[in-house]
């Protein structure tokens, strides 16, 4: 009717006022009538709303939040330090199983001294077996006593490597105690190293939970955050427009950009359900009397315009995005 009325109005003009209307303007106003025909708005295909990819960040040890700064709003970069729980009783735990292991170390043998004694009366017994071995043969002395050194000599020599053995035997009692204890150590240096809190990905954090010297408790939430590069627009189609939306198909994204003008984006189509829901109050499909729809998720890279719970518009055949 928009179109019509205008023309009506100009053709129940009377013929003089149409003598004195120029045909040059006369000519112009139709122009801009039929432009206007020609400039009849596309409708969307679907309709819905964005979304982002959350992370729950939660505690990994249980105890006071000495440190915690998270803020609705604020930027985390990846590996930032958020927050401290409470390490103290873990350090505590950590030196006394220390002190433990160096007490043990004090037990070791050292066998040495007494090899060292050992090895002296050895080479003495060396000693005395050549002046026999001469003596020996000079007819001095008998064969008896060169056999009396050599005795001892292979009782010293047995003495030597029973004390090289049993300080190993000792030893190794000694050192198989500290094999506990320094898993122990690992278990308590792992659990303090899950007392520090560090942000898993570059995002905005959305949600604040918990607050700094609040107790919370292994696995409590702490906060969420979402990566706001790359939005997902949830949008519905019916079962009609299901065979024009296939997976990773590129479809054209627009929103809102104030002043009657719409902002174009290109997104990736990385979910189509494969079960079909009644329609959800908040959404409006291209034929109303459709009762039931098929939910869909558009990727869209974000350049910092778009925002989370922000309407947008989806249609399916493009060629470039642009905007207008």
């Amino acid at each position: 009717m928009g179109v019509w009325i205008p023309v009506f109005i100009i053709f129940k003009l009377n013929q003089s006022a149409m003598k004195a209307i120029p045909s040059l303007i006369l000519f112009a106003l139709l122009s801009i009538i039929i432009a206007g025909c020609n400039d009849k708005k596309q409708l969307a295909d679907a309709y819905g709303n964005f979304e982002a990819v959350d992370v729950t960040v939660s505690a990994q040890a249980a105890g006071q939040l000495i440190f915690f700064d998270a803020k609705e709003g604020l930027p985390l970069k990846e590996g930032q330090l958020v927050g401290i729980v409470d390490t103290q009783q873990l350090h505590l735990q950590q030196l006394q199983l220390k002190s433990a292991m160096r007490a043990l170390g004090k037990r070791v043998q050292d066998p040495r001294p007494q090899i060292d004694v050992l090895i002296a009366q050895r080479q003495t017994l060396e000693r005395e077996k050549k002046r026999f071995e001469a003596l020996v043969a000079d007819k001095a002395a008998t064969p008896k006593q060169l056999d009396d050194i050599n005795s001892q000599l292979s009782v010293l020599n047995t003495q030597i490597e029973a004390a090289g053995r049993q300080a190993q035997i000792a030893n190794r009692g000694i050192l198989s105690e500290t094999d506990p204890m320094q898993a122990q150590l690992n278990v308590l240096r792992e659990q303090i190293r899950k007392c520090y809190v560090y942000n898993p990905i570059d995002g905005i954090v959305i949600t604040k939970i918990a607050e700094p010297r609040e107790v919370v408790g292994f696995g409590s939430p702490l906060y969420r955050i979402a990566g706001l590069d790359t939005l997902v627009l949830r949008a519905y189609v019916s079962g009609d427009q299901l065979g024009r939306v296939r997976m990773g198909g590129q479809v054209a994204v627009k929103v809102d950009a104030g002043e009657g003008r719409l902002k174009s984006y290109s997104g990736t189509v990385t979910f189509i359900s494969d079960q079909s829901e009644f329609t959800p109050k908040t959404i409006q499909t291209r034929e109303e009397r459709v009762n039931l729809v098929y939910a869909v998720k558009i990727a869209v890279a974000n350049d910092g315009f778009l925002k989370i719970g922000m309407p947008a518009e989806v249609y399916f055949e493009i060629t470039k995005p642009r905007q207008q």
